[in-house]
């Protein structure tokens, strides 16, 4: 523990958060400790952290809203850069938005429609950051984040802050760049956006959002899509027809409400979810042929 004490003499303690439960920063609620969580408000702070970790070989992680990841039930025996809301500002030029990577993709979203920009309402609804949303390019009805990024702002390898612009993205479906280059830390992220009629906008997050209230299980913690889309099929369908509405490995639940999401019923584990993954690829692939590959990242496990 005390490796990560030095970060005291570079960083506020307030920020500083040590044996940290993971089940309070993702929407799964599972996972251990990590061994030190640290919730950067600048840049500087975050180039301090990076460097720090570099100098000291300390394993790191670096997170938003934890709405695509599911921790090791043991947690993570190195250091976890939170970028969320104290990393978020937001400011509108004409056409352009520019976004922290720690803020939310809703407040975005609605920031765009009260400066009459379309093309943001896909992510009314997405309980991500603009960060982790970039590197996985997400998604939703139909548009997805590649459809409006300009260029993104993030820390190379050697902490060199460097710009890229949509084209040198390498986006393709839930794929970026930066799940390539782990070291890549996104900063911030500009959107190219289209003027409309602010009620024209409203109207299509209003169908959006009841389209989320009415499929998706937002009743219990979850990680959103498990699965990606294998070309040609539908994961919830294929979930389905394999007879696994509801199939239950401890906490773990394939949600009734949408078959491609695993929903916590109540105190599950990261191995009944990677338990309960296993069961349905294996059973999809038996009935159908058809491989499931995971959406979601799995991380920590106490190795590197």
């Amino acid at each position: 523990m005390e490796i990560y004490k030095g970060l005291e003499k570079i960083l506020p303690k307030d920020i500083i958060y040590y044996n940290e439960s993971m089940k309070k920063h993702t929407t799964m609620k599972v996972g251990g400790p990590a061994k030190c969580l640290v919730v950067p408000t600048n840049i500087e702070q975050i180039k301090s952290i990076l460097k720090y970790s570099k100098d000291n070989d300390i394993l790191t992680y670096v997170i938003g809203n934890g709405s695509n990841i599911i921790v090791d039930d043991s947690g993570i025996d190195g250091l976890v850069i939170k970028i969320s809301n104290k990393f978020s500002d937001i400011s509108v030029n004409g056409n352009f938005i520019k976004a922290l990577a720690g803020a939310s993709m809703p407040l975005v979203s609605q920031t765009a429609k009260n400066n009459c920009l379309s093309g943001f309402e896909f992510a009314c609804g997405i309980p991500g950051t603009i960060g982790g949303g970039t590197k996985m390019n997400a998604g939703a009805y139909g548009s997805e984040m590649a459809n409006i990024i300009n260029k993104v702002t993030y820390l190379d390898d050697e902490l060199n802050i460097k710009e890229i612009y949509n084209k040198d993205c390498d986006f393709s479906y839930r794929h970026s760049i930066f799940r390539d280059n782990k070291n890549f830390v996104i900063l911030e992220v500009e959107f190219k956006l289209t003027e409309d009629k602010i009620e024209n906008i409203e109207n299509k997050m209003k169908e959006f959002r009841e389209a989320r209230i009415n499929k998706q299980p937002l009743d219990y913690p979850n990680s959103g899509s498990i699965f990606k889309r294998p070309e040609g099929y539908f994961v919830g369908k294929l979930v389905q027809d394999a007879g696994l509405r509801g199939k239950t490995i401890g906490g773990a639940q394939v949600s009734t409400k949408h078959t491609g999401f695993i929903v916590n019923i109540g105190n599950a584990t990261c191995s009944d979810i990677k338990n309960l993954i296993k069961f349905i690829q294996d059973t999809v692939y038996e009935k159908f042929s058809v491989k499931l590959e995971t959406e979601v990242e799995f991380i920590g496990g106490n190795k590197k």
